[in-house]
């Protein structure tokens, strides 16, 4: 868990570092396209205006989702990635 706590932290230090906020920031994650888990990555953003794009894989077995939503605060960019890692066999880009 600490290599986690370290990445979110580095990752607030850039982002705070190259983006003025309010900005619009581009979410992309990969997840199997065998369970629910596109929808699981689309309710997180529910109600967000967020836009929403996806794309099977060439074998069918994944699912490739980008996500670009106007957040506030690399906090706030950070408090999504969080909620996603929930998700079984997600994988962020």
């Amino acid at each position: 868990m600490k290599d986690k706590n370290e990445f979110y932290i580095k990752l607030k230090a850039q982002l705070e570092d190259t983006t003025d906020f309010p900005s619009d920031y581009m979410y992309k994650f990969i997840v199997p396209s065998s369970g629910n888990q596109v929808n699981e990555v689309e309710n997180i953003f529910d109600n967000t205006g967020a836009v929403i794009n996806t794309k099977k894989s060439k074998t069918g077995k994944y699912v490739s989702v980008s996500i670009v939503v106007n957040l506030d605060s690399a906090k706030s960019v950070i408090n999504y990635y969080k909620k996603a890692e929930n998700i079984e066999g997600i994988i962020s880009l």
